[in-house]
C-alpha cells in the first residue's frame, strides 16, 4: 500500500442493543483505493457495524479511527463531516423531496457551495438516470433509482470512505448487476468502499478482501478470493458444496 495507514480501523468493537451484546471485539482495516466486504447471515451484525462506524451507535469498548483519528464517540453528524458517508438498508430517501433536494441534503456539512455544486454535477454525470428526473420526488422514482439516489446522496460529501449497506436488496437481477457495476466504477475513479451484502457471490467478485460476521464476531478474513474458495462460506453463503 502505498500510504503508511488505513483509511479506517476499527479495533475490538463492542456494541450493544440495551443489555443485547450485539458486536463481540470486531476488528477490520479498510486501506484507501480498496473494496471491502462483510457478508453473513442475518442478524450477524453487518449492519451494526456500518452504524457503529458512522456513528448512529458508539461502541461500549473499542475504538474507531479515521486517518488515525479516534471517531469512536463523534455524533454521527460528525462522523460524515469528516468524510464517512453512508447510504443505510432500504435505501431511506426523502420521498416527498425532489431529486434534486435530496441530492442537496448530502452536502449539508459542506461550506464551500461552488464546490457542492461542482459535486451534483459528478454525481450526475455518474447516474444520468437522476439526472432526467431532478424534479421529480424521490418517492415516484423506481427501486433502482432509489438505490442510485441513496448513493448520489452518500457522495455530494465527497466521503473518504463510502458505507453501503445492502445496495442490492430487493432488486431485480439487471439492476443488481448495474449498481455492482456502479460501485466498480466509483471504486476505480478513486472512492474507498466498505460494503455489506447479503449477495456474497456479487460482493465477492467486485471487493479486493472480506471479513465474514457471524454472531457478532468476525470468523474470517481474508482476500476476496480465498474467502470465495473458502469451503465452509461456499456451503453458508453462495448455495455450493464444498
Amino acid at each position: 500500500m502505498t500510504e503508511a495507514q488505513p483509511v479506517l480501523d476499527v479495533r475490538d468493537i463492542n456494541t450493544f442493543y440495551g443489555g443485547i451484546h450485539a458486536l463481540k471485539g470486531v476488528s477490520l482495516r479498510v486501506w484507501p483505493g480498496e473494496i471491502v466486504t462483510l457478508i453473513g447471515a442475518n442478524g450477524a451484525g453487518k449492519t451494526t457495524t456500518l452504524n457503529t462506524i458512522s456513528g448512529l451507535l458508539h461502541p461500549r469498548s473499542g475504538s474507531i479511527l479515521l486517518d488515525g483519528r479516534d471517531i469512536s464517540n463523534l455524533p454521527a453528524h460528525k462522523v460524515a463531516a469528516l468524510g464517512v458517508c453512508q447510504s443505510p438498508e432500504g435505501r431511506r430517501i426523502f420521498g416527498r423531496l425532489t431529486v434534486r433536494e435530496n441530492l442537496e441534503l448530502g452536502a449539508y456539512t459542506r461550506k464551500d457551495k461552488a464546490a457542492a455544486k461542482a459535486q451534483m454535477a459528478k454525481v450526475l454525470e455518474l447516474f444520468p438516470r437522476l439526472r432526467e428526473r431532478l424534479e421529480q420526488p424521490g418517492g415516484l422514482l423506481s427501486g433502482g433509482e432509489q438505490q442510485m439516489l441513496s448513493i448520489g446522496r452518500a457522495l455530494m460529501a465527497e466521503p473518504r470512505i463510502l458505507l453501503l449497506d445492502e445496495p442490492s436488496m430487493g432488486l431485480a437481477p439487471i439492476l443488481c448487476e448495474l449498481i455492482f457495476e456502479i460501485i466498480q466504477n466509483l471504486n476505480r475513479q478513486g472512492t474507498t468502499v466498505l460494503l455489506v451484502e447479503q449477495n456474497a457471490q456479487a460482493a465477492l467478485a467486485i471487493a479486493s478482501r472480506a471479513y465474514v460476521l457471524q454472531g457478532g464476531r468476525v470468523v474470517l478474513e481474508g482476500s476476496a478470493k480465498d474467502v470465495r474458495n473458502n469451503p465452509d462460506v461456499k456451503r453458508a453463503y453462495l448455495g455450493e458444496g464444498g
